[in-house]
């Protein structure tokens, strides 16, 4: 196995690897396991693996979860088929970490590309540890008990029919997350809002943070707004272009990531895995 790192803050491209023996061999997996946890995303070329190999690897993380809106393939149950042909609408074009608005977000997930378009529709990842890490240290003191909101309502519920969003709603209420979590492996610090899923802090309007109605309302939306925008800083991402074979692997918990929608009315599938997570503390 060969690591070959891509940026100095996130990602590494792996080769001399065939993800089905991964899923086979207990150590070749441990190695994998130990080089996302320093890269925080993983890519692997030319990977020609049947669906059952590719859920048998992302397993070996843990099990998988399905999805309310996107579903699972019904002959492999946690394997999410993401394919865009004759809709130019996205949900991925937006910085997000999976499933942010579970209790339990999920802790990684494997990525796999089935067909993409000869130009555009890369993705980008970004490391929210160097996002978290380089705040000013103000900021690092002001929200270190700040608590968020996230949703899926008004997002993938957005374009649906009253009722159905409603129904989305009631069987996935909002949750709340540390806006500041604590990576349950490393121990690292990290920021966990997101533009996707992220709405609004539950505890910030207190006296030390709050004197007027101004501090309450814009004044909180604009924190939340700032620290959204971490994620867009190139010195933390890694971007990386598609072809058919193509395998990422990522530690959802520490990134977040964001699919470029440039590429319509060219098609692009892919099928992911997620992994189940644990709650954030």
């Amino acid at each position: 196995m060969q690591i070959r790192q891509i940026t100095p803050a996130i990602g590494a491209e792996i080769s001399g690897v065939h993800l089905g023996d991964a899923a086979r061999d207990a150590a070749l997996f441990a190695d994998i396991r130990a080089a996302l946890l320093t890269h925080r995303v993983l890519f692997f070329r030319d990977q020609d693996i049947t669906r059952a190999e590719h859920v048998a690897f992302a397993s070996r993380f843990g099990p998988l979860e399905d999805h309310p809106v996107a579903g699972s393939d019904p002959e492999h149950p946690g394997l999410v088929r993401i394919y865009r042909s004759d809709d130019p609408h996205s949900y991925e074009n937006t910085w997000h970490c999976d499933g942010l608005w579970r209790p339990n977000p999920a802790m990684g997930a494997v990525l796999r590309c089935i067909e993409c378009p000869p130009i555009g529709g890369d993705t980008i990842w970004v490391n929210m540890v160097k996002a978290y890490e380089e705040l000013p240290e103000s900021i690092k003191r002001s929200i270190g008990g700040l608590r968020a909101k996230a949703g899926i309502e008004h997002t993938f519920g957005a374009v649906m029919a009253p009722e159905a969003r409603a129904r989305l709603a009631s069987e996935h209420p909002p949750v709340e997350h540390p806006v500041v979590r604590t990576h349950p492996e490393t121990g690292e610090k990290l920021l966990f809002v997101g533009a996707g899923f992220s709405t609004h802090f539950v505890n910030y309007s207190t006296p030390e943070n709050v004197r007027h109605g101004i501090d309450k309302a814009p004044g909180a939306a604009l924190l939340m707004n700032y620290l959204i925008s971490r994620a867009t800083i190139p010195e933390y991402q890694v971007r990386w272009s598609w072809k058919p074979g193509d395998v990422a692997v990522w530690d959802n918990r520490s990134t977040q990531h964001y699919a470029l929608n440039d590429y319509y009315p060219a098609p692009r599938r892919m099928e992911r895995a997620g992994i189940v997570g644990d709650i954030p503390r």
